[in-house]
């Protein structure tokens, strides 16, 4: 639990600040006074200090953030003003208020959070792509379809035959199986199509939608890839030693049903711990029958939490693929990867919008809290991909046209530059009102989606 939140109040922190960081320079750097720059909402707690012109301080609401620009406008503002901790007592000549400036330069500062976030997530793979490259699984071959956890829109692929090739699916090449579980899970496909090698049936088409992410995640679930169980590692001292296994051994049985793959091997001997199990080994052209007793083990999962199972101490000899990337294909790479996260993140406030995606997909502070966590614990790499997609998710969803977000605050800008005269404050509060009423709606709604989904409803 303290893992979670603390991998939680990071991802936010990190990302909000990135984002007020944006509009902060972008002030500075047009001439626009900044009284205070603040990580949090509502009343500002005792920690803050001076630094020049401007307050930095800590507010007591932990969600979100703000740049207080300069304006003589904002005593007119009334309540909303409470959010950014109330009126500051600097004073500032004409030529440093926000409202005085060009308005092309009022457009680069609110736009400027927004593209500070997207920078960000483009940098984090950026670097990741440069250090880390990509680690793929080269395999493209189904095992066995699980029938069980199948959908019934994609009972096509329950006659799959064993080991089947994936070739394309939509149309785009399969050459890992990273690439068959990300067009499994492409939000924006309409369906999915299956193209298959022989013998395998040439084409299958599922007709699940993208936006049914709970089918798409449980056909994805129900494919198991096709992994030798051949041994490749044999741990000194485990029970896999003392039963004679050595590296490059094929497993064709347990206890005389027949493994076919990895996962059914690891199946037999994660479910008998304490207990005998004969395996059948080919060594050569030699069969051998090799008992083992898998040893107890409590594992951690992150879906599932801790179980005991049963472990003989062994690797799998199917070695990874690494992509290695050179400085500027990581640059590249990195824009490709931001700009799919963008059209992700579009197609799904699209799909909530036209009611193509429900509302029960949104999610507030405790997914993105339990989300947080849950990729801390599976590596560095993982943890950065969900801050750089999170971000990405932040630059979107601050651009919507909606008052008080910063895609409101444009809009009110675009009608100044066709009118050739900024809104009214009477109408720009008013609007700035129902938009913080709507805002606080769905924060609610998707408060209310979390508290669900943590009682498993």
């Amino acid at each position: 639990m303290l893992l979670t939140i603390a991998a939680a109040v990071l991802v936010l922190g990190v990302l909000i600040f990135v984002h007020e960081l944006g509009h902060f320079m972008a002030a500075k750097a047009v001439g626009v006074g900044v009284p205070r720059f603040s990580l949090g909402l509502g009343p500002v707690s005792p920690i803050r200090w001076r630094r020049g012109e401007t307050e930095y301080v800590l507010s007591w609401v932990p969600f979100g953030g703000y740049v207080k620009m300069a304006t003589a406008e904002e005593p007119e503002e009334g309540g909303l003003a409470a959010l950014e901790g109330g009126d500051s007592e600097e004073q500032f000549p004409p030529g440093k208020l926000f409202e005085n400036k060009p308005l092309w330069a009022r457009i680069v500062v609110i736009v400027a959070g927004v593209t500070m976030n997207a920078v960000f997530a483009w940098l984090i793979y950026t670097m990741l792509a440069a250090t880390y490259g990509k680690i793929e699984d080269p395999t493209t071959t189904i095992a066995q379809v699980d029938t069980a956890g199948l959908p019934e829109a994609a009972r096509a692929l329950a006659s799959t035959p064993f080991g089947s090739r994936v070739v394309r699916i939509n149309g785009d090449t399969m050459s890992s199986w990273d690439d068959i579980t990300g067009a499994i899970l492409d939000p924006r496909s309409a369906e999915l199509r299956f193209d298959f090698a022989p013998p395998a049936p040439p084409v299958v088409t599922v007709p699940i939608p993208g936006a049914n992410s709970e089918d798409r995640i449980r056909v994805a679930a129900a494919l198991h890839r096709m992994w030798e169980a051949r041994i490749a590692m044999v741990a000194p001292g485990r029970p896999a030693e003392k039963a004679g296994l050595q590296p490059q051994d094929l497993v064709v049985g347990a206890n005389g049903d027949t493994v076919r793959y990895w996962e059914e091997f690891v199946r037999a001997i994660e479910g008998r711990a304490g207990d005998t199990v004969v395996l059948a080994v080919r060594r050569g052209d030699t069969v051998l029958h090799l008992p083992v007793v898998p040893a107890a083990e409590e594992t951690s999962d992150p879906v599932t939490g801790k179980r005991v199972v049963g472990r003989i101490g062994v690797g799998q000899g199917l070695q990874p693929r690494r992509v290695r990337y050179g400085p500027l294909a990581a640059v590249a790479e990195g824009g490709r990867q931001t700009a799919e996260d963008a059209g992700k993140v579009w197609f799904a406030v699209k799909g909530l919008v036209t009611g193509q995606v429900s509302a029960r997909e949104l999610g507030g502070p405790i997914l993105i809290g339990q989300l947080s966590g849950q990729f801390v614990r599976v590596g560095l790499d993982a943890f950065l991909r969900f801050i750089a997609f999170f971000s990405v998710n932040l630059a979107i969803l601050n651009l919507l046209p909606v008052p008080v977000l910063d895609g409101g605050h444009l809009v009110f800008l675009i009608a100044e530059g066709i009118r050739r005269k900024p809104l009214s404050v009477k109408l720009r509060l008013r609007l700035s009102q129902f938009g913080m009423a709507l805002l606080i709606a769905v924060m609610l709604l998707a408060l209310t989606n979390d508290v669900r989904r943590w009682f498993g409803e």
